[in-house]
């Protein structure tokens, strides 16, 4: 039984589905792919990358979707870089941009700067006029270090939004009580987290509905349309990024499964009125 479905309006058995496409802004490969899967596709949600190199594309073809801001502090790629919007020294690399590992960032981050980082990243995303919908941390960077957790919190109460939290990472694993903190200060998220970021993400989705607790679910999917640039810049991804826009299609394989489910899909937009009115 879940009491957040109870407290959205829903009986608590009922079993709720948010879709959510990552990496909005990233690349050109993956503003085509997000935006289709939005559009076209089964996928109720999105977040933004701000500091990547095609944030400002994406934020031009924003159509008033439902989006959130994907808190960024790491580069990942190895000839892909950007780096923050602010002042942020201890949060470069090397040889330029964010970190590339979450060990590197979290043993050189300085948390000030952290904070007016992420500040800046939801600022920014509102001047360009998205309606952000909810925060959510990219390679969880903010959500398993403590220090950053705090942050993280900090911002969700500031603006009045719901967060994304890992489910499969345990409070023991992460070495302190991240969800508990979060429902003490009164944080709206979702009851669980399905990531499905590599080969295979289909047939782990269909399981994942089939076994599907009541409450709300966040389903994770990073789409993107095939093209030379996104090949080039995710030799060993990209292909799992265009399998994904093929799952989350209309009539494809996860819709499929969600109506066999028979589930309920919302958006993020359903828990920020939740924690706004709370």
């Amino acid at each position: 039984m879940s009491e957040l479905a109870e407290r959205l309006g829903y009986a608590a058995d009922t079993r709720l589905v948010i879709v959510s496409c990552d990496d909005l802004g990233a690349c050109h490969a993956a503003n085509e792919g997000v935006y289709r899967a939005l559009r076209d596709g089964v996928a109720t949600c999105s977040s933004i990358m701000v500091p990547a190199p095609w944030a400002r594309d994406a934020a031009a073809r924003y159509r008033g979707e439902d989006i959130g801001v994907h808190l960024t502090l790491n580069a990942e790629h190895e000839l892909y870089r950007w780096g923050p919007i602010t002042h942020a020294p201890s949060l470069l690399s090397g040889d330029g941009g964010f970190p590339r590992r979450l060990d590197d960032l979290w043993e050189h981050a300085d948390v000030d700067e952290v904070r007016r980082e992420c500040r800046a990243q939801i600022e920014r995303a509102i001047v360009w006029g998205f309606d952000v919908s909810h925060l959510s941390s990219h390679l969880s960077a903010l959500t398993l270090r403590p220090e950053l957790f705090d942050v993280l919190v900090d911002l969700a109460l500031e603006f009045r939004l719901p967060v994304r939290l890992p489910s499969s990472v345990s409070e023991h694993d992460a070495g302190f009580p991240f969800r508990t903190l979060a429902v003490d200060e009164g944080l709206v998220f979702p009851d669980h987290f399905v990531a499905a970021r590599r080969w295979g993400s289909r047939d782990r989705v269909a399981i994942e509905l089939d076994q599907l607790a009541p409450g709300v679910t966040e389903i994770h999917l990073q789409p993107a349309v095939d093209t030379p640039e996104v090949r080039a810049l995710a030799p060993e991804h990209w292909a799992a990024w265009v399998d994904d826009l093929a799952v989350v299609e209309r009539g494809g394989p996860l819709d499929t499964a969600l109506a066999r489910a028979g589930v309920v899909r919302i958006g993020f937009r359903a828990l920020r009125s939740l924690m706004r009115t709370a």
